[in-house]
């Protein structure tokens, strides 16, 4: 099985290493956001600002960056992207300082950022992308946009089936496995999971888990502390910024030590921004997942007799 970790691996650092080349100015192009709406460009952007950090993620892996003049207080990853000018922070952005950075496009997103937000870049006149990748295909929509916007259509697909490539080959190893509940949290008071329509439940789908959210209508549903214990997940995916434990879950709800997850010490405490940003480190958090889920220390045992 280390054979094929590290063959997992492999890929993540061909992907990394995978650079994107600017190709000739494209002419005149239109192009449907995730709104539906056709944005026009006559040239290549030159002047970009992003409002959130799945988008600046992006920018950076395809090698934009030195066309990104803006980006938000939380886009904190690469760690080049902490030096870009800070216009807001997602919810609140100071429009005056936009206006003078003079972008060729600003682009958004459906959740992250507010209709008030669209509403004022209109009023102003400044052209906006919407981008709302709410899972894998989502993903790699707004990866072959930002091809067609910038003109690398070719290396945008080579990177896309490089994708694709690592996503079959985990789905073909967790065949190898029996299939186990799971439930990815998104907060604990109250109690909210990550629900079948969403990128995180893919997470789960690809390593061979089943989201015990799955006949959920809701995106993030939130369950009461006895209905998770009904269900009783065998593993909980629990994204944190470092400050939590396996005791600070048993103290939010004691009787929770009756799940499998906890009983058998299965709950993974997973990197919060890597797990919750819809961009290109979406193949590094599903390869991570099933690593971790497949080592001897997160092997599920026989259950007791």
């Amino acid at each position: 099985m280390v054979k094929k970790y590290f063959l997992l691996i492999s890929f993540i650092l061909l992907l990394q290493s995978c650079g994107i080349k600017k190709e000739n100015n494209p002419g005149n192009i239109s192009i449907k956001d995730d709104l539906g709406n056709v944005i026009s460009f006559d040239k290549i952007p030159k002047r970009i600002i992003t409002l959130a950090p799945n988008l600046t993620e992006t920018i950076f892996d395809l090698g934009l960056d030195n066309y990104l003049i803006g980006n938000t207080l939380y886009c904190d990853y690469p760690e080049a992207a902490k030096k870009i000018e800070k216009v807001g922070n997602m919810l609140t952005f100071n429009y005056e300082k936009i206006l003078t950075l003079k972008p060729d496009i600003v682009f958004i997103t459906v959740e992250g950022n507010t209709k008030e937000t669209y509403d004022k870049f209109h009023e102003l006149g400044i052209k906006i992308f919407v981008s709302n990748p709410r899972n894998y295909e989502g993903i790699k929509k707004t990866f072959s946009d930002f091809g067609k916007i910038f003109n690398i259509e070719k290396l945008v697909g080579l990177k896309i089936a490089k994708w694709d490539s690592v996503v079959n080959k985990i789905k073909t190893l967790a065949k190898n496995y029996p299939e186990k509940l799971a439930m990815s949290v998104i907060e604990l008071h109250p109690i909210m999971i990550a629900g079948k329509n969403t990128f995180i439940n893919e997470y789960l789908q690809i390593c061979g888990l089943k989201n015990i959210a799955e006949d959920s209508p809701m995106n993030y549903p939130t369950f009461s502390r006895e209905e998770i214990l009904k269900r009783n997940p065998d593993y909980i995916i629990f994204p944190t910024g470092g400050d939590d434990n396996l005791s600070s879950v048993k103290n939010a709800y004691p009787e929770w030590t009756r799940l499998n997850a906890i009983k058998y010490n299965h709950v993974l405490f997973v990197d919060r921004n890597l797990y919750s940003r819809p961009g290109p480190r979406f193949i590094e958090a599903v390869t991570d997942l099933f690593n971790r889920l497949h080592s001897e220390e997160f092997r599920l045992p026989n259950p007791p007799q």
